[in-house]
């Protein structure tokens, strides 16, 4: 072992450093450059001289390592076509198995194995696994895409005997299927009720609890879900039964063996137990998206199920003091985030972000300003990831502020105001409107910061016809403000917002707001508050950028 101090990713044996023909000299670690590599360690063992640069490639191929990535990642495609078309099959797609095994080797070399039909009786996921995590082979599948009794093995070295290395590829894989089989075949033996007790020994995290405590908090959260959304028939009994079974699976010898199935076993072990298929798909669904841009829940069983999951780690890592910083975030908390927000989206799930917080936290045993605390800590965090995700999809950041900032219980409608802000602003004279709508905004804030003012107008003490003008434009805006907002019709609810620009200007052109006489005064600000209210309904104007 080396004593040096100097770090790289891997042993350091040569280094080539060479400018058109002339060798460059320097010294890393221990090791001198220069213009000598080496070729494969078996296939061709020994110094290689590189004349030049230009030559380098060329150089290493003929000692059978393919240096360029793209090179090998072709080379290592044909021969896999060819292989695999001895099997009158074709590989599984994989784009991940292809780069991995693209990264291990240096000159590749294909064969083609077979595995006993009888492997054939375990789940198609369990068998892909199987010969993908371990081993690093490729399925075979027919012109139905089902799996063929074969696999792809990448090779870094060349055999004299390549059915010699086939035969051991298949002695290993058919270890690990059998291993896979017994463990399937043992699962199959346990109900889904038993599980559900096996829960109650398994940690979900120390200050909160077994998963079998977080199965219950998820099923009741599920049942706010279902009643906030207004959920009838059999979605909210699906939903109470795939949130019990929606972590059995981790208790089973095959995930156990092989983590990443987590969910998909639990999908077909509660096929197998004759459960509902929609109870089925959404224990499988419930962990979506699994990484960013992934799938999401395909059914509302599946996307009620995910939202209560998640809201109920991220209240719960909340509650422990788990909080994602910018170094860390064990519990992935922002991916959490995201996939809550992304499912309401995707489904149009309509529901009270704020009331799902508070009985998330409720759940923990929080009441009083405990709660109110850790609530709005978890209501500020999920904040943060809309502006994220509403800045990501091409929305500026400043839109994404002032749509967020006056309300964000309901996730869709936020998207929905951001959008039509954005559309808004395009018009020529945004900019302008925009201005006198701060303006409105910033005065009720400096008069009345602490938000208490009353917003009763008094008609009578109008002194100026501009008064008159901007309270009866306002009054008709309110009631077509209100009128669209229930419809959903945000573009139009701006267009009425939008109305009031001529009024805006002419009672700033004529009228003194902070008038001596405090009747007119407070008048003329419960004038603006009523503007400002209105505004509020749609976005924060004074975070907008003019």
């Amino acid at each position: 072992w080396g004593d040096l101090r100097t770090a790289f990713a891997r042993p350091v044996h040569s280094i080539v450093a060479l400018l058109g023909d002339r060798a460059l000299s320097f010294v890393f670690g221990d090791t001198r450059s220069g213009r000598h590599t080496f070729g494969h360690r078996f296939m061709r063992p020994g110094k290689i001289r590189l004349t030049d640069s230009e030559g380098y490639l060329d150089a290493l191929a003929e000692a059978y390592v393919l240096a360029d990535m793209e090179q090998r990642r072709a080379v290592m495609q044909d021969r896999m076509k060819r292989a695999v078309g001895q099997a009158g099959g074709h590989i599984l797609e994989d784009a991940g198995l292809v780069e991995t095994n693209t990264n291990l080797v240096e000159y590749p070399e294909v064969v083609l194995g077979r595995f006993g039909e009888k492997f054939l009786e375990l789940p198609r996921e369990v068998l892909v696994t199987a010969m993908r995590e371990h081993q690093r082979y490729f399925a075979v599948v027919d012109g139905q895409n089902e799996i063929m009794p074969y696999f792809i093995a990448v090779n870094n070295t060349r055999a004299r005997d390549m059915r010699v290395v086939a035969a051991g590829h298949e002695r290993v894989l058919k270890a690990r299927l059998e291993d896979a089989r017994f463990f399937y075949h043992t699962d199959l033996n346990v109900s889904p009720d038993q599980r559900i007790e096996s829960l109650k020994s398994v940690v979900f995290q120390a200050e909160l609890g077994s998963v079998y405590d977080k199965a219950l908090r998820i099923r009741k959260q599920g049942a706010i879900l279902c009643r906030d959304l207004g959920i009838g028939k059999d979605v909210p009994a699906r939903v109470d039964r795939a949130a019990m079974l929606c972590k059995t699976d981790l208790v089973s010898h095959v995930v156990i063996e092989f983590p990443k199935l987590q969910g998909t076993m639990g999908r077909i072990y509660a096929q197998t137990a004759n459960e509902p298929e929609a109870v089925a798909n959404a224990i499988e669904q419930h962990y979506r998206p699994a990484y960013s841009g992934g799938p999401l829940p395909a059914t509302i069983t599946g996307a009620i199920l995910s939202i209560a999951d998640k809201i109920d780690t991220i209240c719960g890592c909340y509650y422990v003091g788990l909080v994602p910083t910018g170094a860390s975030d064990p519990y992935a908390l922002r991916r959490q985030a995201i996939g809550i927000i992304q499912t309401a989206l995707d489904r149009e799930l309509e529901f009270s972000l704020a009331g799902i917080i508070h009985a998330g936290m409720e759940m923990f045993g929080l009441s009083g300003r405990d709660l109110d605390d850790k609530a709005e800590a978890v209501f500020a965090f999920m904040q943060s990831r809309m502006a994220y995700l509403i800045e990501d999809s091409g929305i500026p950041r400043d839109l994404a502020a002032a749509a967020i900032s006056v309300s964000a219980d309901n996730i869709c409608d936020v998207w929905r105001r951001a959008g039509a802000l954005q559309r808004m602003k395009s018009a020529p004279d945004f900019d302008s409107l925009a201005v006198g709508f701060k303006r409105v905004v910033n005065i009720i804030r400096k008069a009345d910061p602490a938000g208490t003012a009353d917003s009763k107008v008094n008609p009578d003490l109008f002194g100026d016809p501009a008064e008159t003008a901007l309270h009866e434009a306002a009054l008709r805006a309110r009631e077509g403000v209100l009128r669209h907002l229930k419809q959903k019709e945000i573009d139009a609810a701006f267009t009425e917002i939008g109305g009031l620009k001529p009024q805006v200007d002419a009672f700033f052109d004529t009228v003194l707001v902070m008038a001596e006489d405090p009747a007119l005064r407070k008048n003329r600000l419960a004038l603006l508050k009523q503007i400002s209210d209105l505004f509020d309904r749609l976005a924060d104007f004074s975070r907008i950028s003019t």
